[in-house]
């Protein structure tokens, strides 16, 4: 429990903070499930459209900090792969 004015108001900061971040993170975390159902249906044009747009989603997770820059670039790279081995 927060006992001074300080650290009360860290609490309410750290708790919309995590609010904010989950919001964030379950954006991040959608983007990359629609590529990979895309890629399961099959369907490559699509696969490619879905993955152009978790691209910028991801790029912007890793700008803010989100996610970290190397571990953006792993998860896109893997995307790519897997609809390259579509064909």
């Amino acid at each position: 429990m927060a006992n001074s004015k300080q650290a009360r108001k860290r609490a309410i900061q750290a708790v919309a903070r995590n609010k904010h971040l989950s919001a964030q993170r379950s954006r991040y975390r959608t983007a990359i499930k629609s590529v990979r159902k895309a890629v399961l249906a099959g369907d490559k044009e699509v696969a490619q459209k879905t993955y152009q747009k978790a691209q910028s989603v991801i790029d912007s997770m890793a700008d803010k900090g989100v996610l970290h820059k190397n571990a953006a670039a792993r998860h896109k790279t893997r995307l790519v792969a897997s609809i390259k081995a579509m064909a």
